[in-house]
Formats: structure tokens, sequence, C-alpha cells
């Protein structure tokens, strides 16, 4: 047999789009060609898109990884819906069964009756006991350079002996680190943990519970290893309580990054009698067999034999070893029946411990890649318009997807052997951490429910960063990656705030020229959008050309006039909405900018009073004429016409308000009398309102202040700014320390300075001339001696003139 190909095969384009079809002139980077090739729906006439996306696998919560993927989806297919203006019939999937859900499940399920000792399964050792057996298997079988005898106590030393170049970050065979050093390093933090978990245990006899969460990851495998076949695997509970809870958790951390949810749900449980059909299919056109134990294997000779494509997406990928163990999942039993290493489950047969399902082929369940086929074909037929998922998946899981589809769907009776069933294959890039993939399997990944509910990020800070990113590409979480998207969204904060504030109180018509300057800048913007977005989604040139109209909008703001502001703010405001960055509004939404901006309504009229009590106030305190006391009183006064629409303990803004007022009224000393004043301007800006959400921008000229919430970035530059000031107060504090030592050491006289007993005689000057056993200083010593003298006499003289002066 020829070698297999190493080069993608050739892509069939969907059926071509009549002349008068209203289809934008969208292309898409396809996973198919690894170009970007011209997109046509399969139903262009009435714009509707099939769109089958991989969901998660609920055995874990998610983490950032994760939001990577469904965010991009979801902003791709936000853009497609709202954007494009498609129908777009959104399905994805739920993986409940899989082997990694079979051994979380029965782990968590055996570690539950190891907590008990009544469950207990083996009472003759302790936790400790079990743990240490625990510790030295987990050893042997994920850092084999360790001896498997090594004890707690040696661990760590081991680890650096074997290990150390890991921990250097350095790659275990030379070369560059990648995500086996990153497995390594988490197996060490692994080893490390129980290892100072089991010697505490061994130190201080107790309760040994407390230390559950140091021993789990050694405790899980090992217990599963032991007792795992045993279970009652047809009581389903032991599995449905972990899957039903985190796609609970799943849907819950996809709406808090506001991911719209799928048009369609599928899960595997619920396919059962589908996925046996579509395996018997399968095996009726020729392309699986069934090995002794029932299990069946896609033959992937025979497919390709029968002039079909194998390896679609990465052919150059097709004999990985490592990628295809890790698709056919760890509980997969080693056969010599299959007729090639690179043959894959469609159905496994279920061992003891397992949860199986009937078929003809006997009690069993469905291989990972299966699922997706049968779901996707039951739901959308024998051709997608797009399937997606992450970059991940694209080998062995996709292309094997695509081979079992393509080997159910093809008409053998007709000889069409050329059958393609998806046309555009979409794929997320990863997310990385340090140089290595997040993944659960490494475990260097923050869920997004930590990371959300510790203020790492937000919602909107995630989806602009992907925005910045793009769809396809590897994002490194960094520095610089990090404040670019919250100088974009500082950037956007300001825009529509001021924008706002122009609509409300600025004239209709501004400067002609500066109205006619923005309104070319809005059309070029909108047309470079369009462009940008039938070029595969490229979000990060749509980032830069609203962050340049906002550049040219800032440079004229102060002579447009509030149309024309209108025009570029709503449609800033239709892009954010496009991309999902203002919750479910949609880009039809009037209102004008994002959540987060807005003022309480309940404040307003006191915020408008105050502000405007406080203005006045400034600009009296700042005027070449003096302010009097009469003057002050007649300004404070004028704050009484706000209605009092509320008791003021009630409203914390009319109370601000209030206090204000009463806090002016009450100065009644002429002296300093405009400082005390700006000093009662400032505090209720810097610190009454600031802690109420609000702050007071100050502008130029005779411009009112501008009433704005504090928003991230304004809490983000008071910190750097106090530790400035701070850093600057400890920088003054030092150097007077060091004055002040300095000072204090000028106080010794330079004739008694080696009156100590390390020496027993001295001359008139008070210079050692001989040591303690009487002998004569060497002459080397002696000058090193004079030079210390010498500095210390001007010290000393220094200080004395200090102190007569």
């Amino acid at each position: 047999m020829s070698a297999p190909p190493r080069s993608q095969p050739p892509w069939q384009p969907p059926p071509q789009a009549d002349g008068d079809a209203e289809l934008p002139p969208l292309k898409i980077f396809n996973s198919l060609t690894r170009t970007k090739n011209s997109f046509v729906p399969l139903d262009w006439k009435n714009k509707r898109v099939t769109w089958y996306a991989c969901g998660p696998t609920v055995y874990d919560d998610a983490h950032l990884g994760h939001a990577r993927n469904y965010v991009s989806t979801d902003i791709l297919r936000r853009i497609l819906r709202d954007y494009f203006k498609f129908k777009v019939d959104f399905v994805m999937n739920i993986t409940d069964v899989d082997d990694k859900i079979i051994v979380r499940g029965r782990q968590q399920h055996l570690l539950e009756e190891f907590r008990d000792p009544e469950r207990r399964r083996d009472d003759s050792k302790s936790i400790l006991g079990t743990a240490l057996t625990a510790l030295q298997a987990y050893l042997q079988k994920n850092l084999p350079r360790i001896p498997e005898s090594t004890s707690p106590s040696e661990v760590k030393a081991e680890v650096k002996k074997h290990y150390g170049k890991v921990l250097e970050g350095k790659g275990l065979e030379g070369g560059a680190p990648g995500d086996k050093e990153a497995k390594v390093k988490m197996h060490i933090k692994t080893v490390s943990s129980a290892s100072d978990a089991l010697l505490s245990m061994s130190n201080h006899p107790g309760p040994q519970q407390i230390y559950d969460n140091e021993l789990q990851d050694i405790l899980l495998p090992y217990l599963d290893s032991l007792y795992g076949a045993t279970i009652d695997a047809s009581d389903y509970s032991i599995f449905t309580k972990l899957t039903k809870k985190f796609e609970l958790r799943f849907f819950e951390d996809m709406r808090a990054l506001n991911c719209a949810d799928p048009d369609r749900i599928t899960r595997v449980t619920e396919y059962g009698s589908e996925i046996v059909q579509f395996v018997q299919k399968i095996q009726h056109n020729g392309f699986a067999y069934t090995t002794s134990d029932g299990s069946m294997y896609f033959d992937i000779e025979a497919f390709e034999k029968a002039q079909n494509n194998y390896a679609r997406l990465e052919p150059w990928n097709r004999n990985d070893k490592d990628l295809q163990a890790d698709g056919e999942g760890s509980l997969t039993s080693k056969t010599s029946e299959k007729r090639s290493d690179a043959d894959f489950a469609v159905w496994k047969s279920s061992k003891p411990g397992e949860p199986s399902w009937p078929s003809p082929w006997g009690n069993g369940r469905p291989g990972w890649h299966i699922e997706c086929s049968a779901m996707a074909s039951d739901i959308f037929g024998s051709k997608i318009d797009i399937h997606s998922g992450g970059i991940d998946l694209a080998f062995p899981h996709h292309d094997n997807e695509l081979a079992q589809s393509e080997a159910y769907w093809l008409d053998k009776s007709q000889h069409q052997h050329d059958h393609q069933w998806v046309n555009y294959f979409i794929h997320m890039g990863h997310l990385s951490i340090q140089g290595s993939k997040m993944s659960k399997s490494l475990k260097n990944f923050t869920t997004i429910r930590d990371a959300l509910a510790r203020g790492d990020w937000t919602p909107r800070g995630l989806r602009i960063v992907f925005l910045l990113g793009g769809w396809k590409e590897g994002i490194e979480i960094a520095d610089d990656m990090v404040k670019a998207g919250s100088s974009w969204e500082d950037k956007l904060d300001n825009f529509f705030i001021n924008a706002n504030d122009t609509i409300e109180n600025a004239p209709a018509k501004g400067d002609e020229i500066a109205d006619q300057t923005i309104q070319n800048a809005l059309k070029k913007a909108s047309g470079d959008t369009f462009d940008a977005l039938c070029d595969s989604f490229n979000t990060p040139a749509v980032m830069n050309t609203v962050s340049e109209l906002i550049s040219i909008y800032n440079s004229e703001k102060a002579s447009i006039g509030s149309e024309t502001t209108r025009s570029i703010a709503q449609w800033v405001t239709s892009i954010v909405n496009s991309f999902g960055l203002n919750g479910s509004a949609s880009p039809e939404d009037t209102k004008i900018g994002w959540t987060g901006i807005d003022i309480p309504d309940e404040a307003k009229p006191y915020l408008s009073a105050l502000s405007k009590l406080r203005d006045d106030l400034r600009q009296k305190a700042r005027a070449s004429d003096r302010l009097t006391v009469e003057k002050l009183q007649q300004i404070s006064g004028s704050a009484n016409k706000v209605p009092n629409l509320s008791e003021a303990d009630s409203n914390p803004f009319e109370k601000a308000l209030r206090d204000f007022q009463s806090e002016t009224s009450s100065l009644q000393d002429p002296s300093n009398l405009s400082k005390k004043v700006l000093d009662l301007c400032d505090r209720v800006r810097n610190i009454d309102l600031w802690d109420l959400g609000i702050y007071l921008e100050d502008r130029d000229g005779t411009q009112p202040a501008l009433i704005r919430p504090v928003t991230s970035a304004l809490r983000q530059a008071r910190a750097e700014r106090e530790e400035r000031d701070r850093q600057r107060e400890k920088a003054r504090k030092d150097k007077e320390k060091d004055a002040a030592a300095k000072a204090d050491k000028g106080r010794l006289s330079p004739l008694d300075m080696y009156k100590t007993e390390e020496y027993s005689e001295w001359d008139q000057d008070g210079l050692p001339v001989k040591d303690k056993e009487g002998r004569e200083i060497a002459k080397s010593r002696g000058k090193r001696l004079r030079k210390e003298w010498e500095r210390q006499k001007k010290l000393h003289e220094t200080w004395v003139e200090g102190n007569i002066s």
C-alpha cells in the first residue's frame, strides 16, 4: 500500500448562489483548506446557516481555555446573525458519556466510600498507609525516574535530582520545554504537596481528613485502580450526578460570559439508539469491523481503498500515536485484533465498572468521535455549513468525525465516494500560559468562575482580549495583551460618557468643517469594518478601526454638534453590541453606550445640583476677586431649590448634597476662605462621591464638571497614583533616615573611634600603634585605619558644626 498522503485532499465548494442573492462577500478561514474560502450556505436563498459546535465534556468546571473557545465562537455567531443578518441554527452537544467522565465519576464515588470508615473497602490500612502506597503508585506511573520506594521525606530531593532540568525551565531531552514538561511540573507539584501532607500526618496524629485536598490527586487514581472495576455501573447516578452538576455550572459560566444559549442542545445519553443505528450503517457500508470483545472499530484502510479521504484536516498528524491514544481514551482496551493501529473505536464494549447500553454486538457505549457524527447528522442531515471547536480537536476527533459521517452518508449503490459532510470547519485558537496551552490535564488553568469572582477578569474585559487577538490565532496571557484590552475598554468608556454629555448639552450643529470631517471618518470606518468582517471575521482590524475613529472624534469634539456625535456614538454602539460587549443589547438598540457608564436615575437630580454648586464655588474661589462669606452663603443657598424627593438618610446622593451644602454654608471665618472652599470641593469629589461610585471630572475653562461613574480604569489610575505617592514618601523618609544615621555616626570623635580592646596603644590622634598583644600595627593596615579615621574626622566636624549652629 502506498504511503498515506501528507497534504489535504481537494475541497468541494458548495453550490454557488444566484447573482441576485443578498449575500455579503464573506470569506472564512476554512480548516479543510487552510485558506480563506467564500462563504455560501447551503440554504443561501433564506440566508439560513446550519452550525454544529463541539460542546464540553462535563466532568469539571470550565476554565479560561474553554472561555477562549466558547466566547470566540459566540463572537462569530453574533457577527453572522447580528451584523450579516444570517439566520443561524446553532446546535451544541454535551458529552455526558466519556472515559474521563467514567473515571472521574468512579473516583469521586470511591473517595466518598474511602472517607467513610463504615464503607471503606480495606480497613486493614489507615488513611496514612493507603496514601503512602498511593504515592508510590503515582511516582511509578507519572515520574518513573524517581525510585518507587522513595519515602515522603526524600521526594523533593529525588525530584531535584532526576527532574532538575524541568524545574529550571529546560526540556526533558534538551531543547525548549513544552506540554510534556508542563505535565511533569504538574506531577511534581502533586507529589510535593502529597509528601508534605504525609509528613504532617506522620508527625501530627489526629483527624486525617484535613489533608484531603493535598492527597486527592494521588488517592483518586490509586483507589480507581483497586476498586474501579467492582462498582455497580448499572447505577447511572454515579456518573449522572457528576455530569448534571457540571453541565449546569458550564451554562452558568457561559451566561456569565454573555455567551448566547445554543438554539438546540444534544446529549449523548439521549442518543443511545440513534448512535447504534449510525454504527450499523457504517458497518453495512463496509467501513467498520467488530472484535471478539464486542467492540467496533472504524476501518481506515477500507475507507481509503474506496477512494475516500481520511484525515482531511491534519493528514500530517495521522500517525501521531500520542494524539491517537488521547483520542481513544484511557479506558480503551489494548487489542491485537485491530487491523491497523490507527483504527479507532466507534463502539466500545463495556468492562466491569463502566456504564453500558445494549447493541447488536453486546453491551457497550459509544466511542467519543461517533457521538457528534450521529447527533449532528440526526439534526442537519448529510451536509452541514459550519462545524467548529477548539484547535486541539482537529485531529483525531474532528478528522474521525468526518470519516465516520462520510462513511455513513455515501451512497455505494451510485458509486458516490466524494461525499463532503462539512463545508466549513473553523477552529478556535489556544489560550496559552507560560508557553503551554491551558488545559485540565495540565492543571495549569483558572476556572471561569474563580477568575470572575476574584476580579481577575470581567466578562467584557475577557471578550475584548479575544476580539483583539482574533478567533483562530493562539493567545498568550501576557501583560501587554491585558493592558491593550484595558486601554481599549477605557477609551470606549470615556467616549460614551462624553458623547452622551455632548448629545444632551451641545447644540445640534457644530462647526461645519469639524462635523463634516467626522462624518467622513465615520463613513470610512463603516466601510473598513465591513471589509474586515468579510475578511474571515477580522475583529482585530475592527477594534483598531473603532479606536482610530474615536481618536479622530476626540481631536475635534469641542467643535462637534450633538447630531454628528449621536451618529458616531450610535454606530460604535451597534458594533460593540454586535460583538456581545453589551449584554443582550442588539445592534438596533437606540440607547447610546454600554452598561457600566450610567448614573442611577435616583441620583441624577442631586448629583446635578451638587456638581453645579461645586462648579460655582470653585469658579468663585479661584477668581481674582476675593470670595466673601456673603457670596458663599448666596451660592450655597441655591442648592435648596432641589426638591426633597426622599429621606436624605435613605438616599446617599441627596445626603452628599445636603452635607456639602451644610459644610460650605458653615464657613464663617473669612481668613483663607477660598482655600477652605477648594479643599471641600476636592474632598467631595475625591472621597464622598468616589465612595458612592461617582466621579466629577473637572474640565477646562467654564465647562461644568462631567458627572461620570467610577470605572475600573479610574480606580486603577488612582491606585497607581497612590502607589507612586507612597513610593515618593518612602524615598523621602529613607533619605531622612540615611541622613540622620549619617549625622548620628558623626557624633563619635575620631579620637575615640579606635579605643577598643582590639588595640593596646594609640598616638595623640587616637590612631592605633599596637594591637592587643602589643605587636606594632603593620604599615599597610595603618594606612587603612588612617583613611577610615579621616572619613570619621570629617563626619564629626560636620556634626559639631551642626550642633553649634
